[in-house]
């Protein structure tokens, strides 16, 4: 003696209780993953600080380790005497310099 207008209230009505609940599980997942993933590249980003910092802090110790010269490498190249950089620029400006003052000098 069931009335299938009763019937099919209550099976509406668990259709609604179990997709709501398959939707809160799934929103929970996705919720979770996305903190999780946050922690991640928190963590990430903050190793790589840690790291950046310990580098940059060994290059100033080398640098004030006492000697008077410093080598400089860039990737893909050798390293070189910074202050034989400087010598051979100086040389050059000294050069251009000489140049130009004979360059004005024979112009007027």
């Amino acid at each position: 003696m069931t009335n299938p207008l009763i019937h099919a209230f209550f099976v509406g009505r668990a259709v609604a209780e179990i997709a709501n609940e398959h939707l809160e599980n799934a929103l929970t997942d996705a919720l979770s993953e996305l903190g999780k993933f946050d922690a991640e590249q928190r963590e990430r980003l903050r190793q790589f600080t840690t790291e950046v910092m310990e580098r940059a802090n060994r290059e100033t110790a080398n640098n004030y380790s006492g000697s008077s010269t410093t080598t400089v490498s860039s990737p893909g190249s050798a390293p070189t005497d910074v202050q034989a950089t400087i010598d051979e620029l100086r040389a050059e400006i000294a050069l251009l310099r000489a140049e130009l003052q004979r360059h004005r000098s024979s112009s007027t």
